[in-house]
C-alpha cells in the first residue's frame, strides 16, 4: 500500500490557495475541473516532494494536499471540511476482502475494479484506489449495494 493524498474541501479556492502556496509554499502540481460534477480539484506538493513527484505516473503522483472546492455553497460543518486518506493497492478485491475479514465494512464496494472507500473506527474517510489500470468488475463486489457514508 502506498499512500496517495489527503482530501481537503474549502469553501473559496483562491483564498485556500494564497494560504497553501503563498502561505506554506506548496506547489500545484495539477488540476482538474469537473463541469458535470460541477467541483475542481487542485493537487498540491511541497517544493522537497517535486522531484520524486515528476518520476512517478502523472495519474497518482504522491504524497499530495488534494484541495476540493464545490462550485455550488455548501454547509459542511466542522467534521466535513476533512475529506480522506488516499491509499494505493496492488488489488482493490483482495484488500477489501482482506478488511472485510478483519470486520471493516466496505461503505462504497469497488464496483467499478478502481475505487472503494472505508472509515477508521473515528469515522475518517480511506479512499483506496487499483495500482495502475482498474481491475475488471467482479462479483460480489460489481452489485455489493453501498453502506452508510463516506
Amino acid at each position: 500500500m502506498r499512500y496517495l493524498h489527503t482530501m481537503l474541501r474549502v469553501r473559496n479556492l483562491d483564498v485556500a490557495l494564497k494560504f497553501y502556496q503563498d502561505a506554506l509554499g506548496l506547489k500545484e502540481v495539477r488540476r482538474i475541473e469537473n463541469d458535470k460534477g460541477r467541483f475542481t480539484l487542485v493537487f498540491l506538493c511541497s517544493a522537497d516532494d517535486l522531484e520524486a513527484l515528476k518520476k512517478q505516473p502523472q495519474t497518482r503522483g504522491a504524497p499530495l494536499v488534494e484541495l476540493t472546492y464545490n462550485w455550488d455553497e455548501e454547509k459542511y460543518g466542522e467534521d466535513r471540511f476533512f475529506g480522506h486518506l488516499a491509499y494505493e493497492v496492488d488489488d482493490i478485491y483482495a484488500t477489501c476482502e482482506k478488511l472485510m475479514k478483519a470486520g471493516v465494512t466496505i461503505n462504497r464496494p469497488p464496483r467499478d475494479g478502481n475505487m472503494a472507500f472505508v472509515r477508521s473506527p473515528d469515522l475518517h474517510s480511506i479512499e483506496l484506489l487499483q495500482k495502475g489500470e482498474p481491475k475488471a468488475p467482479q462479483e460480489p463486489w460489481s452489485s455489493m449495494p453501498n453502506t452508510g457514508h463516506w
